[in-house]
């Protein structure tokens, strides 16, 4: 990769690195690491509160990630006011720090991007996608995130998306160019089985899995639902934890009760994580809503096949290379589920697919150089 000069940037919007939180953190994390390692000097601004899925996951408290600087802001541990809290001091802390560029993720944090933006700073925004939209948002926080869209607007010198979906969206609502830079994947070792079959029974292709946050707009519901009313003696595992959506939880954990099929693991992560992907029969990604969405590229990577809805930004990933259902359409979900449960020769299909052409398509490198560009224009 061709170097370019070192910058001073200040990364702001996500929760903590090094984390599996979620998608804007494994993004963060990716992207810091790798400018470090071009020679960039690079600060993250941590959450101070708990880990999201329960306190149990906090992980130590560094001060330095493969040469990141991690430097954590006081915050107000509560559902809807930690990133507010968060991402504003951050923001005042990034405004008087000695950077070239300042880059936030998420519409939400980008609410006091003016602020850095008048102190002489580059400021570059990354939208993972459309929080605004989110199910989980009350009214306050809806509004807030509008706001910090519409700044990310006016003053962002340069916006990031991560599909055609939402750079179509900018372009019609507000006229504002956007560039495209989509997220990036690597090629991952097989594991085998030991620690899944310990804590769940779990055998190589015994298994559906969804693997990400607990969250509304992922379409888990119609996934049980649909699950419950197939023929098959494979498990459904629902791997991931709460995002602020304890009661979602509980309502598909009580949805599932009478289907011992139906395993629930909580948030996973290291080598749980990779066996779970490494091992399952099939994974599916039934959501209504994504930004752009990481688990997908990871499941691919591993060599799965993959069922996921038709919004665009899953099939504007697997393009033919995975199985689609008609988004939010229980009915044609359960009978997907049902033909690759009775069609090994399918699953084997894609699974040929899916792995060289994921890894080929999305490259974190490619990444890194590309959002290197922005910084340097």
């Amino acid at each position: 990769m061709k170097k370019m000069g070192k910058k001073r940037i200040a990364m702001i919007g996500h929760k903590r690195i090094p984390s599996r939180e979620g998608g804007v953190e494994i993004v963060v994390e990716e992207l810091a690491t790798r400018l470090v390692a071009q020679g960039n000097i690079v600060t993250v601004y941590n959450r101070n509160g708990h880990h999201v899925s329960g306190k149990e996951f906090d992980g130590e408290r560094l001060k330095n990630y493969k040469g990141v600087i991690l430097k954590y802001v006081p915050t107000i541990d509560h559902a809807g006011l930690a990133a507010v809290s968060s991402s504003i001091i951050a923001t005042i802390c990034a405004a008087f720090g000695k950077y070239d560029i300042v880059h936030f993720h998420a519409e939400g944090p980008s609410f006091m991007c003016w602020l850095p933006k008048i102190m002489g700073k580059k400021i570059i925004v990354t939208i993972h996608g459309l929080d605004h939209e989110r199910e989980k948002w009350g009214k306050f926080a809806k509004k807030y995130i509008m706001m910090g869209e519409h700044s990310a607007v006016k003053y962002a010198d340069d916006i990031i998306v991560l599909s055609c979906g939402v750079q179509k969206y900018f372009e019609r609502v507000y006229n504002r160019d956007t560039v495209f830079i989509p997220n990036g994947v690597e090629r991952p070792s097989i594991s085998e089985i030991n620690q899944i079959n310990i804590k769940w029974g779990l055998e190589k292709d015994s298994y559906i899995l969804y693997l990400g946050r607990i969250v509304p707009e992922k379409g888990l519901k119609n996934l049980i639902i649909a699950f419950k009313n197939i023929k098959t003696e494979k498990k459904l595992v629902i791997a991931g934890g709460a995002s602020g959506t304890e009661n979602y939880v509980r309502e598909l954990m009580n949805l599932a009760k009478d289907d011992n099929r139906i395993i629930f693991t909580g948030f996973v992560q290291g080598q749980i994580l990779k066996e779970l992907y490494s091992n399952c029969y099939i994974y599916t990604l039934p959501s209504k809503l994504e930004g752009m969405p990481l688990s997908l590229l990871e499941a691919m990577s591993y060599g799965n096949c993959c069922l996921v809805s038709s919004i665009k930004e899953c099939t504007e990933v697997v393009e033919d290379k995975a199985v689609i259902f008609e988004n939010d359409n229980m009915n044609d979900l359960r009978v997907k589920l049902q033909e690759l449960c009775d069609d090994i020769g399918m699953v084997n299909t894609y699974r040929k697919q899916s792995r060289d052409f994921i890894c080929s398509k999305y490259n974190w490198n490619d990444v890194v150089e590309q959002t290197l560009k922005l910084y340097q224009d």
